[in-house]
C-alpha cells in the first residue's frame, strides 16, 4: 500500500530553520523601512527663521528628531520583539529530532506572526497615543507566543522530541511563554492610564528576556 503524502511531508526541521531564518531577517529589516530621516522642508518648517542662521535650522532638525522618537522607541521594542522569539522559535527547534506536516504548518503559522510584526509596528509608531494600536501590537505578540507554545506541546504529543528532552525542559518552555504573554497582557492593560507606560514595561519584560540578569530575571529558562 502507497505512504500517503502526509506521512512523510514536511519533515525537515533543517528547512524550517532556514526558512525560519529568512523570514525573521527579512521582517528586521522591514523595521527600518519606517524611519525616514527628516526632510530638508519640514527642519525649516519647524523654525521659519531659519535664514538668519545655522543655529536655527539645527534646532529645527532636534525638533524634527524629537517627533521621530515613537517610531524610534516602537522600532526597538520590535526589534528586540524578533530577536527574542528567533531565538525562542530556534531553542526549540533544536529539541525536536524531526518535524511532520503538522508541526511545519504550526511553525509557519508563526512565521506568518512574524511577517506580520513591520505592519504592527508601523501602526503603533504612528499611532502611539491609540489603545487600539496597542491592542492590535499585543495580538501579534499573542499569536506569536501562541504558536511556539503549540508546537512544543504537539511535538511531544506526536513524539517529535529528542530522547533527552524531558518533563522538566518541556515545562521550561512552557513556563516561559506563559509567564511573559501573562506579563505582556498586564502591560497593555495599563495603558488605560497610559500607552506609554504599557510600552516601556513591554520594553523592560524584552530586556529581561535578551539579559536575564539573575538578581531580577523573571524565570530560569
Amino acid at each position: 500500500m502507497p505512504a500517503l503524502y502526509s506521512r512523510f511531508s514536511g519533515g525537515s526541521v533543517g528547512r524550517l530553520a532556514g526558512l525560519s531564518d529568512g523570514v525573521f531577517a527579512i521582517a528586521m529589516t522591514l523595521l527600518v523601512l519606517e524611519l525616514h530621516a527628516p526632510v530638508v522642508e519640514a527642519v525649516h518648517r519647524q523654525n521659519p527663521v531659519w535664514e538668519s542662521g545655522a543655529l536655527n535650522a539645527e534646532q529645527g532638525l532636534w525638533h524634527a528628531l524629537v517627533l521621530l522618537g515613537p517610531k524610534l522607541l516602537t522600532y526597538f521594542m520590535s526589534f528586540l520583539t524578533l530577536g527574542i522569539f528567533w531565538l525562542g522559535q530556534q531553542t526549540q527547534l533544536n529539541q525536536f529530532k524531526r518535524a511532520n506536516r503538522h508541526l511545519t504548518w504550526i511553525h509557519l503559522a508563526f512565521l506568518a506572526a512574524v511577517s506580520l510584526m513591520p505592519f504592527s509596528t508601523a501602526l503603533l509608531g504612528e499611532y502611539i497615543d491609540y489603545r487600539l494600536a496597542l491592542a492590535v501590537y499585543w495580538l501579534n505578540l499573542l499569536l506569536l507566543g501562541a504558536m511556539l507554545l503549540a508546537s512544543i506541546t504537539y511535538g511531544h504529543r506526536a513524539g517529535l522530541l529528542k530522547a533527552d528532552v524531558d518533563r522538566e525542559i518541556r515545562r521550561a518552555h512552557r513556563r516561559r511563554i506563559v509567564i511573559y504573554q501573562a506579563l505582556y497582557a498586564v502591560a497593555v492593560a495599563l495603558s488605560a492610564i497610559n500607552t506609554y507606560v504599557s510600552i516601556v514595561l513591554i520594553v523592560l519584560l524584552q530586556l529581561n528576556s535578551a539579559v536575564a540578569p539573575r538578581i531580577w530575571r523573571l524565570s530560569s529558562f
